[in-house]
């Protein structure tokens, strides 16, 4: 952990510390001995991974909170499961099924995957497993339990006893034939069972209770207000909320602050104050349009983690907060590799405004020299290869004597890249012809390649490339460059090539430049045989601490 000595926390300046700076200044007018920080979530659908993203950043202003103050912090982690099932997702099976539940409390609706008692129940043990597998420390709240058990009987009598001043900050907002039946009260109807939308005819505040007509039935009913009997509009819910659960802070995406206002004023209307609050960018998908659970488009977390550890999710969520985000495939590479530069910078210069401080909890792992993630790309491509190990014995031979936590983060990133490769690459790279000039320049850069001792460090690699680049593209290196990727790669950017030729070796790179000229886009199965068999210089060269590293990665499961 970073000392006091190293940085002062009530100096730091990421988002994280400014946001937990807001808390310590709301309890110098509000007295409390407890915090509440808290994320909503709504299980109308399976939860995308912008759900997990409110949750970890909301965890990162509470763990700056905790260094801040000795006021004792806890986030409540909040599903709207009692909320009307309003539309079935396209991306879940059993529509038909699903199709006839519409209106039913999210509680109510069976679970079309068949493993939970409901959709509700399913899709908050998908977010919960998602949460544990990060570590996070929460409470989960669900609405139906705190409804029924009476948690918020308190709060829903003053949202009745002052429903017509919450009706007159709401009808302004709607549209005209929305006034016409919107209530902040949704009643459940004792006889079909479903949450509904309907104009209040008559309020009893001797019993609490209200009286509609049912449109289904034509039949006028009278319903209790409390233990679950209704359910209240969402601005409603989210202010009353605020007041019984007693939240201290509650981050929102871009599309809801209109909705933030609203809740603020009810909040205020039954006694409360409303949290403190971050407006965050919202994320979005492949077109760039807004990911939605009904939907199911952008990226799962599922998906997100079978191509990259968790620490490179943590580090895309965390950045830029009031920036939106795509969330996309192509992304992860990015976003590992401004992970590990992250994580340099940190133990070179440790800073708390660092992303790895806040990802790690003050603590981030040391990786001696690891490798670029999209480095790991271009290996496998020049490799073609699955087998990780072959992988390795590169990229020990690179590093030199790596420690083990080296060593296994290596076979973890190596086995990444591969799974990326084959699902996102393979299909797609494919090198360029090169050109009759291209080809006199390639055989001036094997030429002075082969004058090189095999070991020789990257960086008088990357003069050598540099050089001869020089003499066929005169002040322009980037066209250089961008040729070397065309047609070794058949992509527009690349690594560094002197680490790259570095760690594939420079009589590897001869021979792949050679299948290039030849224009044979696909490593020959004389090469791959040599990769999987020729390599035992390469092993036994590598030190006794990076084998017995290698050993106990490839008697394990590294992803």
């Amino acid at each position: 952990m970073v000392s006091n000595s190293l940085c002062s926390y009530s100096n730091a300046k990421s988002w994280a510390f400014e946001e937990a700076k807001k808390i310590v200044s709301r309890l110098a007018k509000i007295k409390k001995d407890k915090v509440v920080l808290e994320t909503g979530y709504g299980p109308s659908g399976l939860p995308h991974i912008g759900t997990f993203g409110e949750v970890f950043r909301t965890t990162m202003v509470m763990n700056a909170f905790n260094r801040l103050s000795d006021i004792p912090a806890t986030l409540y982690v909040f599903s709207d499961d009692m909320d009307g099932f309003r539309k079935v997702p396209t991306n879940v099976p059993k529509q038909e099924m699903l199709s006839k539940y519409i209106d039913y409390p999210l509680t109510s609706v069976p679970d079309p995957f068949d493993k939970y008692g409901s959709f509700a129940e399913h899709n908050n043990a998908m977010l919960v497993r998602f949460l544990d597998s990060f570590n996070f420390k929460y409470e989960f709240k669900s609405s139906t339990q705190l409804y029924k058990s009476g948690v918020f009987n308190n709060c829903i009598k003053k949202i009745l006893e002052n429903f017509d001043e919450i009706m007159s900050i709401m009808l302004p907002s709607l549209r005209e034939e929305r006034q016409q039946s919107y209530s902040p009260i949704l009643p459940i109807s004792p006889v079909t069972h479903k949450v509904l939308q309907v104009h209040i005819d008559e309020i009893n505040l001797d019993n609490y209770s209200i009286v509609y007509v049912n449109p289904e039935t034509g039949t006028q009913e009278e319903v209790s207000v409390l233990d679950g009997n209704c359910k209240l509009q969402w601005k409603a819910d989210w202010g009353m909320r605020w007041v019984a659960l007693g939240v201290d802070y509650e981050m929102n995406g871009k599309d809801l602050i209109d909705s933030y206002k609203l809740s603020s004023k009810i909040c205020r209307v039954i006694g409360g104050t409303p949290p403190e609050n971050l407006t965050y960018e919202l994320f979005l998908d492949e077109e760039a349009k807004k990911i939605s659970k009904s939907k199911g488009n952008g990226l799962s977390i599922d998906e997100w983690l079978k191509y990259a550890p968790k620490e490179s999710l943590a580090y895309y969520m965390f950045q830029a907060p009031k920036r939106a985000k795509r969330l996309y495939f192509d992304v992860i590479p990015g976003a590992m590799d401004e992970y590990i530069d992250a994580l340099q910078k940190y133990h070179d210069n440790p800073s708390v405004d660092n992303p790895v401080f806040h990802i790690h909890d003050g603590n981030p792992p040391y990786y001696e020299g690891v490798l670029k993630f999209s480095l790991l790309l271009n290996l496998v491509q020049a490799c073609n290869t699955a087998d990780v190990s072959i992988l390795m014995q590169f990229i020990n031979k690179y590093l030199v004597n790596p420690p083990i936590v080296t060593c296994e983060f290596m076979a973890q990133l190596a086995n990444y890249a591969i799974e990326y490769y084959k699902d996102f690459i393979a299909n797609s790279r494919i090198p360029t012809k090169p050109t009759e000039q291209q080809v006199i320049v390639l055989e001036k850069l094997k030429t002075e390649l082969q004058k090189l001792a095999e070991g020789t460090g990257a960086e008088a690699i990357q003069n050598v490339v540099f050089e001869v680049g020089k003499q066929y593209h005169p002040g322009d290196a980037k066209a250089w460059f961008k040729t070397l990727y065309n047609v070794l790669f058949g992509a527009d950017s690349g690594p560094k090539m002197g680490s790259f030729i570095s760690l594939y070796g420079i009589e590897n790179t001869i021979s792949l430049i050679n299948e290039r000229i030849l224009f044979n886009p696909v490593a020959s199965n004389k090469n791959i045989r040599y990769l999987s068999e020729g390599m035992t210089e390469y092993k036994d060269e590598t030190s006794n601490t990076a084998k017995q590293g290698l050993a106990s990665i490839n008697n394990s499961e590294v992803r």
